[in-house]
């Protein structure tokens, strides 16, 4: 019996794809998935998972090295595609299922496009997958405790760290927050995790499971900035370009939105089918479903996460920040409307949802003075995501670290603000 061929057949029957989003590549993000659900591939939530990693966005040198542990992660049979554009998704994802394919009966057209390391991944995929290499797969880092492919966790932080088998940091020691000497972890959280910011890197010192100390990692800016994308926040730099924008078309983006983040959060919490329905509602609000049709459901998923009782209790007095707190650190919308915990903020994402409903047609044109982003007031000079990540920090440390994915969730920065175009334009004056 051909063991190989069969595996190889079985893996390109049905795909398990990593999709590692980059700052700016939100909107192939979400055609991945929307493609991925049709398909019926599972995505998977780390490398050892995977067979197929699929990188969505700009190309971005910075993430080549953690791309590159992703990939060096994923046992064989294995195969890596690049969609830079949500054109590119489908093309991508039919290379990556030809590459996966036993070699007789992959197509010669099957070359995917160019990766993220610059070289076609048909030069090198097909030799990595048939020569049988023993890489050992990445830890599961689904609950938060590995980094994905992320910087390392063992360089620059000082403490004697030392290297664990498996590519885990060792403990050094330090004091606490209580003046005793406890063992002292370095752990990075990102840049590519599921359901997490595309590209952000929280790092953590931990001692026990308390958070010591947080540094965020300034975002990775593509090669050309032009190619960068803010898509959440696309009608409100049209509206302030002087280009005439439906109210209609900036609440559906912002409902979108809201969806997107409750999607995260409900996986992390882990509550899977509701966050699969929240990412349904999303996309059909995003092609276009009518008010009239997506308001029942929309009505009756907002009631049932609102009324969620289990999951009120999993977030309650998680990351708190007052209203006035948020405010003064410069962070607007939802997250300072709510003033309060990871229930409070999800809870406002549901509110908001409901009032915008009724908005979904509005033909008024936008003011970006009246209307806020999803994040918060939008400003190229200060987009309200650099404040949510600036805010990060003071709600982590002294957190569990069990607590401190739900706190990212609950806030849900969004890195593509800070390399868009349009940011980078104001920012060069």
């Amino acid at each position: 019996m051909d063991l190989t061929g069969l595996t190889l057949r079985v893996a390109a029957a049905r795909p398990h794809v990593l999709l590692a989003a980059v700052p700016g590549g939100t909107e192939v993000r979400l055609a991945a998935e929307r493609l991925l659900r049709a398909r019926d591939w599972p995505q998977a939530h780390t490398p050892a998972q995977a067979d197929l990693l699929f990188v969505a966005g700009p190309d971005l040198p910075e993430l080549r090295t953690p791309l590159g542990r992703l990939w060096r992660d994923m046992p064989a049979p294995r195969a890596r595609v690049h969609a830079r554009t949500a054109d590119e998704v489908e093309d991508a994802l039919n290379a990556g299922r030809a590459l996966l394919g036993p070699p007789a009966v992959r197509p010669a057209s099957a070359a995917p496009p160019v990766d993220a390391g610059g070289h076609r991944e048909g030069d090198h995929g097909a030799r990595e997958r048939h020569e049988g290499d023993d890489q050992t797969p990445g830890h599961d880092g689904h609950d938060g405790h590995g980094d994905h492919g992320g910087h390392g966790g063992h360089g620059g932080h000082g403490g004697g760290q030392t290297e664990m088998p498996g590519g885990l940091p060792m403990a050094g020691q330090g004091a606490d927050r209580d003046g005793l000497t406890l063992d002292q972890l370095h752990l990075p959280l990102g840049p590519f995790l599921a359901d997490w910011p595309a590209g952000l890197t929280v790092r953590l010192v931990l001692q026990g499971d308390v958070v010591q100390r947080v540094d965020v990692d300034e975002p990775a800016r593509p090669i050309d900035d032009a190619a960068a994308e803010a898509f959440w926040v696309q009608p409100w730099l049209r509206a302030a370009s002087g280009e005439p924008v439906p109210v209609g078309e900036a609440v559906r983006r912002r409902a979108a939105a809201h969806l997107d983040s409750l999607g995260r959060l409900l996986a992390v919490a882990g509550w899977p089918a509701e966050a699969v329905r929240a990412r349904r509602l999303r996309d059909d609000l995003l092609y276009g479903a009518p008010g009239a049709a997506v308001a029942p459901r929309l009505e009756r998923f907002t009631r049932r996460v609102g009324r969620s009782r289990t999951l009120a209790w999993l977030t309650r007095g998680i990351g708190v920040v007052t209203a006035q707190k948020a405010r003064e650190a410069g962070v607007g919308g939802p997250a300072a409307r709510a003033g309060g915990d990871v229930t409070s903020r999800y809870r406002q994402w549901l509110a908001d949802i409901r009032h915008d409903l009724p908005r979904l047609e509005d033909p008024a044109p936008l003011d970006v003075a009246v209307e806020d982003s999803p994040r918060g007031p939008w400003s190229a000079e200060h987009p309200p995501s650099a404040a949510l990540i600036a805010l990060l920090p003071r709600l982590l440390e002294g957190a569990e670290l069990a607590a401190a994915r739900l706190v990212v969730a609950s806030l849900d920065p969004d890195p593509d603000e800070l390399v868009s175009r349009g940011v980078v334009e104001v920012a060069r004056g």
